[in-house]
C-alpha cells in the first residue's frame, strides 16, 4: 500500500467512524412507581429502558418535588417515550417535570420531562387518590 491509498483508507475510515458516531437511536422505557404527596411530593420505582440498537439498560426512578398536592398513588405499567439520542447512557439524569392531576381509585396520567434536548413523555395507569399541582425532578439511574 502506497502512502497516498494509506491516506484514503484512514480518511474512509474516519468518515465513516463519524458516521456510525452521529447516528440517532429511539429508546422506550417500561416502568412501575408508587409515592406519597401532602405539598410535597416523592415516589419512586423501576424501569427497564430498550432502544432500537439493542441497548437494554435497567434503571431506578424517583421523583421529587413540591407545590400545592395531595395524596397517594401508584402507578402500573407506564411507558415512557425519549427523544433521539446517540447513546443509551444520555438518557440517565434529572429531568425537569411539572403537571396538574387529578383522580380518585382507578386513574391515568401524562406528562413529559425534559433534560437539555432529551425529552421524555411518560403515560401511564394506576391507583391512588391525588388532586393538585406539582412540580420538580424526575430522576432515572442505573439500577
Amino acid at each position: 500500500m502506497n502512502k497516498t491509498t494509506g491516506v484514503l483508507v484512514s480518511a474512509v475510515l474516519l468518515v465513516a467512524a463519524q458516521g456510525a458516531a452521529a447516528a440517532s437511536i429511539d429508546c422506550e422505557m417500561d416502568f412501575s412507581m408508587s409515592g406519597w404527596s401532602a405539598f410535597y411530593k416523592t415516589a419512586s420505582g423501576s424501569g427497564t429502558i430498550r432502544c432500537d440498537n439493542g441497548q437494554t439498560l435497567k434503571v431506578k426512578i424517583r421523583t421529587k418535588g413540591g407545590g400545592i398536592t395531595f395524596g397517594k398513588q401508584r402507578i402500573d405499567d407506564g411507558k415512557g417515550k425519549f427523544s433521539e439520542v446517540h447513546d443509551i447512557k444520555d438518557l440517565l439524569g434529572t429531568y425537569v417535570s411539572g403537571g396538574a392531576h387529578a383522580g380518585a381509585v382507578k386513574s391515568s396520567a401524562a406528562s413529559v420531562v425534559t433534560k437539555g434536548d432529551v425529552s421524555l413523555a411518560l403515560a401511564g395507569t394506576g391507583e391512588g387518590i391525588n388532586i393538585g399541582v406539582d412540580f420538580g425532578k424526575f430522576v432515572i439511574s442505573t439500577r
